[in-house]
């Protein structure tokens, strides 16, 4: 097992969480802490490439580990994160582009 593999267990057993839980947290966390961390627009598609690039990142890592360690890719596990971790920024971005969420001015 990867050193990645492992943190992600210890991860699991220290938070009371599933693991799909938790690709929505990051996905939230990578976006908030770009937009109000960096004083970044919500509205702004450029919002989603931090949660993207995360993303991409993690499941590149698992499919890599899953190569070497189970002798094939798990495609559709892989997707499956990825959904779970970018929904949700999408959803705020688009509703912020919408002006379904009011933005305090700067």
């Amino acid at each position: 097992m990867s050193d990645y593999q492992s943190f992600k267990l210890l991860l699991l057993d220290f938070l009371p969480l599933s693991k799909d839980a938790v690709h929505v947290y990051i996905g939230l966390t990578v976006l908030l802490v770009w937009v109000a961390g960096l004083r970044r627009p919500l509205a702004a598609w450029t919002s989603l490439v931090p949660v993207f690039a995360v993303a991409l990142l993690m499941e590149t890592v698992d499919l890599v580990d899953d190569l070497r360690w189970l002798g094939h890719p798990r495609w559709s596990a892989s997707l499956h994160d990825l959904v779970n971790t970018t929904f949700w920024p999408l959803v705020l971005v688009i509703t912020a582009r919408l002006g379904w969420l009011r933005q305090k001015g700067g």
